[in-house]
């Protein structure tokens, strides 16, 4: 059966996922040396395709190599996709962005769908029922704040995030973790709620790599999908595959 190795280089983390045919099988964290680790994937799953959406400067010998051992694709606004981007420069839309709106339109066609996405930034990503991804905003991811706010402050510390935080802090930590993790919660319910009140037959996905600090908080409801992104590229890997 073909196989197909999707990757996703983000700001964060560079991780892959194994679909064979349909079906995602197996997930990934590539670590250094990330050639070395691509190379013993591959070469122990054998996959037919690969696809790379990448928002950092990565070693080309990744493509080179993928190149070499897979029918590759690499995502960029002049891919084929299942949704089109009215925007006056879609040469700068991110490709996660891309594969995340692949991925709404082709789990949830003909529908209004802000997809949520958890990550160094977040990204609000509005794919309508038209399958045009139209827009959103991006806001400062969770670590990002919290290295805000010990960066540019004198004392205060630099302390990670938790889902289980208080809305009454009780000393340094659990106070910036209430106004980050609390506060992007709300944040978030807020945005959904604009979202709801303008558009019917609407829905909101949430996804990325912070989703469970955040998912028993917000009151809206919300689909989470963790690997979101990996079933947006395999759709686009798809699309592209030749004939």
């Amino acid at each position: 059966m073909p196989k197909t190795i999707c990757l996703d280089f983000g700001n964060t983390r560079l991780k892959a996922a194994l679909f064979n045919e349909a079906t995602l099988q197996q997930t990934f964290v590539l670590n250094e040396p990330v050639l070395e680790d691509l190379q013993n994937i591959v070469q122990q799953h054998q996959p037919t395709h690969a696809i790379l959406s990448s928002v950092i400067e990565h070693d080309a010998a990744i493509e080179t190599f993928l190149k070499a051992h897979t029918q590759f694709h690499r995502l960029n606004h002049l891919s084929k996709l299942p949704v089109t981007i009215p925007v006056g420069k879609p040469e700068t839309v991110g490709t996660d962005r891309l594969a995340i709106a692949a991925a709404a339109t082709t789990f949830y066609p003909a529908q209004n769908t802000l997809v949520i996405a958890l990550g160094s930034c977040v990204t609000y990503n509005f794919i309508n029922q038209q399958a045009q991804l139209i827009g959103g905003s991006i806001a400062p991811g969770m670590h990002m704040r919290f290295r805000a706010m010990h960066e540019y402050t004198a004392k205060l510390p630099l302390v990670n995030g938790d889902w289980n935080v208080p809305l009454i802090g009780y000393d340094t930590a659990t106070n910036m973790q209430s106004g980050v993790v609390l506060g992007m919660a709300k944040e978030m319910d807020g945005i959904i709620d604009e979202y709801r009140k303008r558009f019917r037959n609407f829905n909101a996905v949430l996804t990325g790599g912070d989703m469970p600090f955040f998912e028993p908080h917000l009151k809206n409801r919300i689909f989470a999908d963790f690997d979101f992104i990996f079933k947006g590229l395999y759709a686009i890997s798809q699309f592209n595959a030749a004939p």
